[in-house]
This record gives C-alpha cells, sequence and structure tokens, in this order.
C-alpha cells in the first residue's frame, strides 16, 4: 500500500534517482526505488568517521534529479538536513521530499518549499485525528487535547510532562 501511495503521489515528478533519509526512510525509498526500476542512495546524517567517510551511499552524480524519501516529519530537520547533503552531491535539490506522515507542525512545509524541495504526504496529523474522532477511537476532548500539542508542542510538552 505504501509503495503505491509513494508511486502515485510521485507520478507527476521528474526524478532519476531515489533517496532515502536515515535510518528509517531507507528501507521505504529502497522498495520505491526497485519498484521504479530507478537507482538508490541513501543519505546519513552526517559523514561516516572512517573508511571513505561518505555522507551519501550509492553513486549520485552532478545533475541527477533526486526523490527523497522519509517515514515521518515531524520539525523536518533530518530531511533538510539530508536535502542540502543531495543539493552539495548533486547541485540540485531534491524536486521533492515524500513522506508517509507529518505532524503538519508550524512552518515545517515552508522549510522545504524555502530549499525548493516541497514536502508531499500520504497522510497527516489532521487526517489522524478526523480518523480516530469518526471511527471512536478517540473522544472529542482527546482530539482536543492532540490538537493543543500540535500547535502548540513544545509549550505543551514542557506543562504536560512529568
Amino acid at each position: 500500500m505504501l509503495m503505491d501511495g509513494f508511486a502515485e503521489k510521485a507520478s507527476g515528478l521528474e526524478f532519476d534517482c531515489v533517496a532515502g533519509v536515515a535510518t528509517a526512510g531507507i528501507a521505504h525509498a529502497a522498495f520505491l526505488a526497485d519498484h521504479l526500476s530507478l537507482p538508490l542512495v541513501y543519505v546519513r546524517p552526517e559523514p561516516k568517521g572512517h573508511g571513505h567517510q561518505n555522507q551519501i551511499e550509492g553513486r549520485l552524480e552532478e545533475g541527477t534529479r533526486v526523490l527523497m524519501i522519509e517515514d515521518l516529519v515531524a520539525t523536518g530537520l533530518s530531511a533538510i538536513q539530508a536535502a542540502e547533503a543531495i543539493k552539495d552531491a548533486a547541485g540540485l535539490a531534491p524536486v521533492a521530499t515524500l513522506a508517509i506522515f507529518t505532524y503538519q507542525l508550524d512552518g515545517v512545509a515552508e522549510r522545504f518549499e524555502e530549499k525548493g524541495s516541497p514536502l508531499i504526504t500520504l497522510t497527516n496529523f489532521d487526517i489522524l485525528l478526523a480518523t480516530g474522532l469518526e471511527t471512536g477511537y478517540w473522544d472529542p476532548e482527546t482530539v482536543e487535547s492532540l490538537r493543543e500539542w500540535r500547535n502548540g508542542y513544545q509549550a505543551w510538552t514542557f506543562a504536560n510532562w512529568r
């Protein structure tokens, strides 16, 4: 299901390679690259401390158009760092960052746009809340608490974490 969703979201994009963001994005990227018969690379948070000291594993040449895959986007920091590494190596920002889920925290999607790699997701926090409420998994008070967390997650976490 994930590969079908990723393939559908990627269908209007032009790219030559799929990149997985370490660590959880790598498996999803590998399945998608295989599904689309495209090369795969993966991006570490920082270069290895030994060997060739690569940050990117796999062949990534100048001018390669990359679709970057991440599992979950909260603040987006790991994916944005990976996008910068890809841009340094290939000379181009990833054509997009495709993820399974985003919490939709304030300013995150805009940061991806600013970096030239728009964030595209299969689902998001609002859909999760609506589905939880609709199915009776959560009551309205729980959904409101989750919305409060998302809309002020740092302040909420400090006030409610004991």
